[in-house]
């Protein structure tokens, strides 16, 4: 494996690798998103990402591997982005590079990111990235970070 890392359209066969993303413990503690059954993952992906001509996707890709997704929604006002790779990927790099070739294709700004105030990995990520802190949200029990970019 290369860490050439690009972007590419979603096909059908990365929905089982984000379903196995998804489904990884640590990656659930961290994010603090739970991990949804299999059909109910699909059915969210075909028809509100997928099937959503608003909703802006990407797998990343590194080398010839599928690494995560990269995804752009609006909520109401806001376009948000959020974002998931597999642990095989994390601590290298990988994700600063795939979030700045997304944010090439993704214009809006303001843009908003919410990540779990515990992880600080992702956190750092997206002010690396120029998002800077605007306060705090809760989703259910959980504190999230609130950041936008901005420029």
């Amino acid at each position: 494996m290369t860490d050439d890392v690009r972007l590419r359209d979603v096909v059908q066969t990365d929905l089982e690798v984000f379903l196995a993303q998804e489904h990884d413990p640590e990656a659930v503690r961290r994010s603090r998103f739970p991990a949804r059954p299999r059909e109910r993952f699909l059915d969210h992906w075909r028809t509100r990402i997928l099937g959503d001509p608003t909703v802006h996707v990407q797998t990343i890709m590194v080398g010839d591997e599928v690494a995560g997704n990269l995804v752009a929604w609006w909520e109401g006002e806001r376009r948000f982005i959020g974002y998931w790779m597999g642990r095989a990927f994390w601590g290298r790099g990988l994700g600063t590079l795939a979030l700045g070739l997304f944010l090439r294709q993704e214009k809006t700004r303001p843009l908003y990111a919410d990540p779990f105030h515990g992880n600080t990995a992702s956190v750092r990520l997206l002010e690396r990235l120029g998002f800077q802190r605007e306060g705090t949200v809760q989703h259910g029990e959980d504190e999230h970070i609130m950041l936008v970019l901005r420029g």
